[in-house]
């Protein structure tokens, strides 16, 4: 199973989802206030009662907490059906956020690419909005890297699996701004360190040292220059993510190719 290809996508109570006024959209300048919400259209994903949330969470207590965010807790347990399911609960203060969310949730609830997360299911009652989403089991990428939250420890990602991480994602940012109508802006990508100004001679610095000698210097640097377009302050430099796909799949092609002057592969001994 590759575990590592996941993302997910949860609405967010301070931010909306707009169709770009004209043409494509980069960055998250398409974002504003949305007018008074309307009544949610259809969520296609069952709906969870809280009689079997809250027993399993131990009425959401801290044992089953698992995260926390700006926008709300995170928790695991098990759904009557047997699935292990993250269950991420937002506080609704009016009608008119409970309708904004929910008008958000049902966007999601679209959302079917391999990707992302899969949502299982939602419940709304007491003043909060509940979200059942597909667990997974190893944590995220940042618990795999650096081996927090109970993720395994010492797992290491070789280079290849690194882009290929990097292409998913990015195939999966390329779903809801291509095809997903209107585009979704995911507005939550995070990435702990920030791209250092580089020479040439310095682009090790910017790789996991464990990874030494698995990797082309001008891969990395290649990687690197990418990177530093997608962070561009002003968005019309950022590239657009169709090509971001395009030039991680010729990085990744490049690597898994051998160089000229490698021997031919030798048979095996009889």
């Amino acid at each position: 199973m590759q575990y590592w290809l996941c993302c997910s996508y949860h609405p967010h109570k301070k931010e909306h989802m707009m169709r770009p006024t004209g043409g494509q959209h980069r960055g998250s300048k398409y974002f504003t206030s949305r007018k008074k919400p309307r009544k949610p259209p259809p969520i296609k994903v069952p709906k969870l009662s809280i009689e079997e949330l809250k027993p399993k969470t131990d009425k959401f207590d801290s044992k089953a907490l698992v995260g926390e965010g700006s926008d709300g807790k995170e928790y695991s347990t098990v759904l009557n059906n047997g699935k292990k399911v993250a269950v991420r609960k937002l506080d609704v203060l009016s009608e008119d956020e409970r309708n904004e969310l929910l008008t958000q949730v049902s966007r999601v609830s679209n959302l079917k690419h391999e990707n992302f997360v899969e949502m299982l299911g939602y419940c709304v009652e007491e003043n909060m909005l509940l979200l059942a989403y597909e667990d997974a089991t190893l944590g995220s990428l940042h618990d795999i890297l650096h081996g927090e939250n109970s993720a395994e420890s010492g797992l290491l990602l070789d280079w290849t699996q690194r882009l290929r991480i990097a292409l998913d994602a990015a195939k999966g940012l390329q779903y809801l701004h291509k095809e997903v109508q209107p585009p979704i802006i995911h507005c939550d990508i995070k990435s702990s360190n920030a791209t250092p100004k580089l020479r040439k001679d310095e682009f090790r610095k910017c790789v996991d040292p464990k990874l030494e000698g698995t990797y082309s210097i001008r891969g990395a640097a290649k990687l690197a220059a990418l990177a530093a377009l997608c962070v561009q302050h002003d968005v019309e430099f950022r590239p657009y993510m169709n090509n971001v796909v395009k030039i991680l799949s010729s990085i990744l092609e490049g690597h898994s190719r051998p160089p000229p002057d490698a021997p031919p592969p030798q048979p095996p001994d009889a």
